[in-house]
């Protein structure tokens, strides 16, 4: 949950995360919604895969990247119980 909690702590991480709610995107994709080199934006999808939040899948020369719901329903069930 650690990896989880330190992805999510970072507002263009968080920003990714809303970006890949709406539809699957490419790291140029999400690079154009951002005014920060493309190096960042993959140091954070790395952070992102590192801790769950997203998956990577390889078309063609690019990488698609998208949500993975199932962490955080984990994450929104967990917090549910906290609060009985």
């Amino acid at each position: 949950m650690k990896k989880i909690f330190k992805a999510l702590n970072d507002e263009t991480r968080r920003a990714i995360l809303q970006l890949l709610r709406e539809k699957d995107l490419t790291a140029g994709e999400i690079a154009n919604h951002f005014n920060i080199s493309k190096p960042s934006i993959s140091h954070h999808l790395d952070l992102l895969k590192q801790a769950d939040l997203v998956n990577a899948q390889r078309k063609g020369q690019f990488i698609s990247y998208s949500i993975n719901t199932t962490v955080l329903d984990e994450i929104l069930t967990w917090i549910v119980t906290l609060k009985k």
